[in-house]
């Protein structure tokens, strides 16, 4: 194994988190019965006014659990003394849907004050939304706790490592025990996902392996110059719509992003196989999907004693006097 392989491994386990959690369905049964409850009533609320959210709320779950484990550290805010994962490269522009996170917690704790955390309440919103556009659902476990500081140099790590790295990708989620089908699947969330233009106009104005109809009309929303902070959706077909017409897309050569189109190359590639069954079969897709996001929210996650339940997301508890 080369060295560069074995750094790789090890910022991996860093990354992601040590082991999964050992949390419980029941967990607020005594503390705040209506947990769930007021997280599905706030999220219907929100998705109602913007669909878009829902993508942008699954998206912040990812990078929240993608580094260090799902503790939402992700929410916290820089401060004069330490720099949060907001700021950092991979997140900044990029990731959104903070004030719905506060929207949610703020009614959690006039219902059941400093009980509720931020990192279930980020889990239970991505779950809610996928639901909420018409996605499958699925039971998630509660008992996070909150980290008491953001991981920022994890964070740019994991910028630097797998942006735009299919293969990278596929091993990292490999070693932390999902199977290529299951990445596949998590990829899937971009059927409700949108992407700047910055991060897909080299690929509508100078790439081959993109279906010429499709590449001209992103084009009409994203020029060659300016726009560049214009967000669309990653799924053209049905933007706002949690279904498999994301596989379909890549199938036809629309996939917007080039990680999106890498998955299926048409030509054998190691997930051809894989996207041409989510794409026939949306049930293989939700089964796989429900299976691989429940996993993927206990990844690394702080439980017991460790971390805290913050009163504010954005924010660590001031220490008790």
């Amino acid at each position: 194994m080369a060295s560069s392989s074995l750094l790789q491994r090890c910022l991996i386990f860093v990354l992601f988190g040590s082991a999964f959690a050992q949390l419980s369905d029941d967990y607020y049964a005594k503390t705040c019965p209506q947990v769930n409850s007021i997280i599905r009533d706030e999220m219907t609320n929100i998705l109602r006014k913007e669909p878009g959210m829902g993508g942008s709320l699954v998206h912040l779950h990812f990078h929240d659990c993608g580094v260090s484990g799902c503790d939402a550290s992700i929410l916290l805010d820089d401060t004069p003394s330490e720099a949060g994962e907001k700021s950092a490269a991979l997140n900044q522009n990029s990731t959104w849907g903070y004030e719905a996170i506060d929207q949610i917690k703020a009614r959690l704790e006039k219902a059941c004050p400093g009980v509720v955390s931020c990192a279930d309440i980020l889990t239970v919103a991505a779950r809610d939304s996928v639901v909420g556009l018409g996605g499958p659902t699925w039971t998630v476990p509660l008992g996070r706790r909150d980290s008491t500081e953001p991981h920022r140099f994890m964070t740019n790590l994991l910028g630097a490592l797998f942006i735009g790295n299919l293969e990278t990708l596929i091993f990292s989620f490999r070693l932390k025990g999902f199977s290529t089908e299951e990445f596949v699947a998590l990829t899937g969330s971009h059927t409700i996902g949108r992407a700047r233009c910055t991060t897909f106009r080299k690929r509508i104005y100078e790439e081959t392996n993109i279906d010429p109809n499709f590449a001209k009309a992103m084009q009409a929303h994203c020029p060659r110059q300016g726009k560049d902070s214009d967000r669309i959706p990653i799924d053209s077909t049905t933007p706002y719509v949690f279904d498999n017409a994301y596989f379909k897309n890549l199938m036809q050569q629309k996939g917007l992003l080039d990680i999106d189109q890498e998955l299926y190359t048409g030509k054998g590639g190691p997930t051809d196989a894989i996207v041409a069954n989510y794409s026939a079969n949306q049930d293989n897709f939700f089964k796989e999907y429900a299976s691989a996001i429940l996993k993927f929210g206990q990844v690394g996650v702080l439980t017991g004693n460790d971390g805290e339940v913050r009163i504010n997301c954005r924010k660590v508890n001031a220490p008790k006097a």
